[in-house]
Parts: C-alpha cells; structure tokens; sequence
C-alpha cells in the first residue's frame, strides 16, 4: 500500500537531509513515521511525505530514512489566502507519487483544501482533525476587552492585522477548512468535541477514533516536587489570544496575594517587549494588553518569557515547574496538556473543547470554567498547597496518558485504518 502524507511542516530528517533548518512543531510526526517506515515488511506500506517550503522556497525531492519526500511552494504565511496553483502542484506530485491513500494531517492550512480537490475518490482521503479553525474563531477574542480587539497598534496598521482582523482571517481559514473535510471520506479524531464538529461539518465521513503519539523525550522522564521550582507556573505558549495568557496575568495578582514568590514562565516570544523604538513599532494589540496587565500589577519581575524552546528544553521546562497551566479559549485535544500528563506533572486547564475527554477533574488535574477567575485562582492554589493531592493527580495523569499516547498501540491503529481504507475499495 502506497500512503503519501501531506505535513503542514518539514520533517527533521528530511531538513536535515536538506541542509535546513529543522521545526520543533509536531516532532510526534517524526516517530510514527519511523514506525511505519521500520515495521514496513509486517505493515506492506510505502510511505511518501509532501509538505510546503514556503513562497519563496523552490520545489523539492528525494529521499531521507527510506521516505520519499516532495517539497511544494506555498504562502504559508498568508492562510487564509486560497492559491488555486496549489491544485497543480499537489496535482503533480499525487501523478508522480500515485498513492492508495492520502492522509492529510491538520485543515488550518489551504493545501489541506487543495489536496482534497485533487483527489477525486474520497474513499482515498483521510483527515486527521487537529483544531478545528472555524471553532477557533469563535473563541478568537477569549473575553478580551472590545477596544483592545479593535485598536490598531503602528504595527497592526503596517500588516492591516489587528485582533479583529486575526479573528476574520480564522473565519475564512473556516470556510476551507468545512469543505476539506467534506471532501473526505475518512476523518481521526480523539475527542469527544473534535467528533461531535465532524459530524456536523462532514457527516458523510466515517469518523476513525485515533490518539496521538507524543514527542519521544516525554516518554522517560517524570516530575518530582522535590526538583522543581516551588510556587511556579508554566505556559507552554502564549503567543496569540486563544493560548489565554491574558486570564493568568488577571488572575495573578490573586495567587500573588497568597504565595508573593510565584514565577510564570511562558514559552515563546517575548510577546511584550516595548524597550528599543523598533520594538515598540513592532508591538501588536494582544502583546500590550498584556504588558499593560503586567505593569499594573507591578508584576514584571514574576513573568518569564523563555523564547522558543527545542523538546528537549521543553521537557526539562516542565520538568522544572510546579504546576502546568493550559489557560486557552479553545482546544481539542492539546498535546502540551498531553505531555505535562505524560511527565507526572500536576497540571490545570480550561474545561474547553476536548479537555474533558482526557483529563479527569479531580483525578488527573483541576479543570475550571473559562472566565472564571476565582475558580482559576483556586486551582492553582491548590496544587500549590495540597502537596499530596497535587502528586496524586500526577500519578494518575501519568498512567492514563501512557494509555493514550502509547506509541506502539497508535501505530498499530493507524494501520487499521489504512487497511480498512484499501478494504472498501475493492
């Protein structure tokens, strides 16, 4: 069985095989396809990965770990623009290539819509569902304050993309996204949210539950209390509004109250730096509201922002922490909520999306309603205090997230749903 992927990233074997630069996005991609392309004798499948290199990027082809793989030219930094040259280019590729099947991993991106128009057999198309775009616009202004998502800072005038503006391009990403997956015939998911939304959008497709697979260096390790950084608090992104760094920052002049040595540490771009005149000019609405919620609560010293860390800075991150906090308007199943769960590590999050499917309240973690600062302050506090509750639900998250995320169980069901893919079309 010939199986072609289409990856919103380069894979790092194949970067590496370039001579590029390597993303530290979906690093999970890179163990499953090693598991396919290991097992291949057992599974009978022959696996191919085609994914953009950006605009001004040149096509490419080759092979890396005994995977062929082909480079495309996309915008990828303009996703809610649909390039109808996709369709030729992907066109190509499917000609050369000639899958059985087509797996397509995430509809935030227009190739995702492109590659759908290109194969005409839907039985041969399968979507694995990630977030889900149009849910993302919903929640894109997360209780944000309307002159805050209105304004427009220098340098939202200079890309003409305010919060307003971010959220309307979401809205149109949206709109792709349902007819992607209405032209599927197959869809994964993993969550009781993400399947409830497929049934809605593309109810003619048959919905395949499927986890997820997990960076390998979360695998081994798993947190102590005695090795981390007592009262601290990690955020392993914050870059936009959906992440909900903003309720955090609302919500810290509470827990600072009661524990003033509380630290947040926060992955990712320094969102707020305002000190050089080309830093000022370069500040977005999003990233000031936040440095205003900082300067008001004369908090600064107590945020960290980190940078963009590699996995293996991120695990030790986690490791490091007290408590992880996933504070986000939107999610389906979020794989950073995921890892926290894997290392052990006492972990609070928005009872939104798909949370609920993977995390039990009480038992795993502390889930609140989003919005609900009190009950935001209250959770974290807790894990602070309640030292044997707080390991308790490490433990547990840890052994269910084993289940979950168990690469041997989700390859294994990965290649069901290719055989029951080439089954129905014979």
């Amino acid at each position: 069985m010939r199986v072609l992927w289409l990856c919103n990233i380069m894979l790092p074997a194949i970067a590496r095989k370039l001579g590029m630069a390597a993303s530290n996005k979906e690093g999970w991609l890179t163990g499953l396809a090693g598991q396919l392309i290991q097992k291949t004798q057992e599974n009978h499948i022959e696996l191919g990965i085609c994914f953009p290199v950006g605009k001004d990027g040149a096509p490419v082809r080759g092979r890396a770990d005994g995977i062929r793989f082909f480079g495309f030219v996309e915008n990828t930094g303009k996703p809610e623009c649909y390039d109808k040259g996709l369709e030729s280019r992907l066109m190509t590729i499917l000609e050369e290539y000639r899958p059985d099947v087509v797996h397509i991993f995430g509809t935030e991106f227009p190739h995702a819509l492109a590659m759908t128009r290109c194969v005409k057999d839907k039985e041969r198309i399968l979507i694995g569902v990630q977030g889900i775009c149009s849910k993302i616009a919903d929640a894109y202004t997360a209780d944000l304050p309307k002159a805050v998502v209105r304004r427009f800072l220098i340098r939202d005038i200079l890309r003409w993309d305010n919060i307003a503006q971010q959220q309307k391009k979401f809205v149109k990403r949206g709109r792709m996204e349902t007819e992607a997956l209405r032209n599927a015939g197959h869809i994964t998911g993993r969550t009781a949210w993400d399947r409830k939304a497929a049934a809605k959008l593309a109810p003619a497709a048959v919905y395949h539950p499927m986890n997820e697979t997990l960076r390998p260096e979360f695998y081994a390790p798993k947190w102590q209390p005695a090795e981390c950084e007592t009262y601290s608090i990690f955020l392993s992104q914050g870059n936009y509004p959906v992440k909900g760094l903003h309720y955090l920052l609302l919500a810290l002049p509470d827990i600072l109250k009661k524990f003033p040595e509380t630290k947040v540490y926060v992955a990712g771009d320094e969102i707020t730096r305002y000190r050089t005149l080309k830093e000022k000019i370069k500040i977005g609405s999003y990233g000031k509201y936040c440095l205003k919620l900082i300067k008001d609560g004369g908090f600064a010293e107590n945020v960290v922002f980190l940078g963009k860390l590699d996995s293996e800075e991120m695990c030790r991150r986690y490791l490091k922490s007290h408590v992880y906090l996933s504070a986000s308007s939107i999610e389906n199943s979020s794989n950073s909520v995921g890892e926290a769960m894997l290392l052990g590590m006492p972990t609070v999050s928005s009872a939104v999306g798909g949370i609920p499917s993977m995390l039990e309240h009480e038992k795993e973690g502390l889930l609140y309603p989003l919005g609900d600062k009190d009950a935001l302050v209250s959770c974290i506090c807790r894990m602070f205090t309640d030292a044997a509750f707080a390991l308790s639900c490490g433990k547990n998250a840890a052994k269910r997230a084993a289940v979950t995320h168990d690469p041997d169980t989700n390859y294994r069901r990965l290649v069901e749903i290719y055989e029951e893919m080439a089954a129905a079309k014979l």
